[in-house]
């Protein structure tokens, strides 16, 4: 009799349990991951944890591999070395924006001062309501990279004056693992990816130098000067394509370089085209071309006597009609 009630019982709480994993994995099947919160996560991701590994970098036929660890250090800011495996040596040294990079050029190293945007994996910008006006989002399933588990997911635009792109995110972290970028054809024109990841502490930072080579002299290049400008100096911009909107101006003084650039920039909330206008020097012919290189396009063109350059990882229609819409108030 009490073995009897025993076994009613075990098998009524064994029902009940059954019972509620069937309704958690109901309740989770009901509600899918938002795609566009994993984008988010990814962006934030790549800025948040620490990692070493090697990533690929594809364009046609070119291909260059490349080590970079980054480190967060939580108050003190991110770090991170990326070092070229490929060709020529280069490394590059890089604190929040600032960049300091070496290159052997001859009998000696040149190093350069940049203010510059973040690279792979740190590719995805902020989800703003203009990414999800001018792009779809669907989730796929998943695929390893670089022996990991990721979840694949498309950005698809709503036009053709921006590019597909295919991205594959590490399923434990959060990290993009993997980025291809289409064209309208549906042709793959360039991708990045992880072969190799690996999840770190912060550690030391004995990693965070340079490789000296003693035979060589270390030349430090001029810096770049930036300045911010809120008047275009007489210059219009026409119609822009459909979801670009001006985001930033700035004129740039070049070292050894008379005249100051302005510059441009126009962003989407996932793809940015910057506009450059620099006075005609007599001594440079004009560029009148259009140049492609991967995901990149350039248009140059001559106005008002000043040279007119838009380049972008966008379609060759976008960046020419930005060129074509350049006018300057007489």
């Amino acid at each position: 009799m009490i073995l009897n009630v025993i076994k009613q019982s075990v098998l009524f709480i064994a029902a009940l349990l059954l019972q509620s994993v069937l309704s958690l994995s109901s309740a989770y099947a009901a509600t899918p991951q938002d795609p566009w919160e994993m984008l988010e996560k990814a962006g934030l991701a790549a800025h948040q944890l620490s990692y070493r590994g090697v990533f690929v970098y594809q364009s046609g036929n070119q291909m260059s591999s490349m080590n970079i660890t980054h480190i967060n250090h939580g108050p003190q800011g991110e770090f991170a070395r990326v070092v070229v495996l490929d060709g020529a040596p280069r490394e590059l040294f890089q604190q929040g924006n600032e960049a300091v990079i070496y290159q052997p050029k001859s009998e000696k190293v040149m190093i350069e001062k940049r203010h510059i945007q973040s690279g792979f994996p740190a590719l995805l910008p902020k989800m703003t309501a203009d990414i999800k006006a001018n792009y779809q989002v669907q989730l796929g399933g998943v695929e390893r990279v670089g022996g990991r588990e990721a979840n694949v997911l498309t950005l698809t635009p709503r036009d053709t004056y921006r590019y597909a792109n295919k991205l594959w995110i590490d399923r434990d972290s959060g990290l993009l693992l993997k980025l291809a970028v289409f064209n309208e054809k549906n042709e793959l024109i360039e991708q990045v990816g992880f072969n190799q990841l690996l999840l770190i502490d912060t550690g030391d930072m004995q990693w965070f130098r340079p490789s000296v080579d003693g035979s060589k002299t270390y030349e430090m290049q001029p810096e770049e000067t930036v300045t911010p400008v809120v008047e275009a100096g007489g210059w219009v911009i026409g119609q822009l394509p459909a979801g670009f909107r001006k985001t930033e101006q700035v004129l740039r003084q070049i070292p050894g370089n008379a005249s100051s650039m302005m510059q441009l920039v126009f962003f989407d909330g996932m793809a940015s085209v910057s506009l450059f206008i620099e006075a005609l020097d007599k001594k440079t012919p004009p560029k009148q071309c259009v140049m492609s290189q991967g995901s990149t396009n350039l248009y140059a063109t001559v106005v008002a006597d000043h040279q007119i350059v838009v380049m972008g990882e966008v379609p060759a229609a976008t960046v020419m009609q930005i060129a074509r819409s350049v006018s300057k108030k007489p």
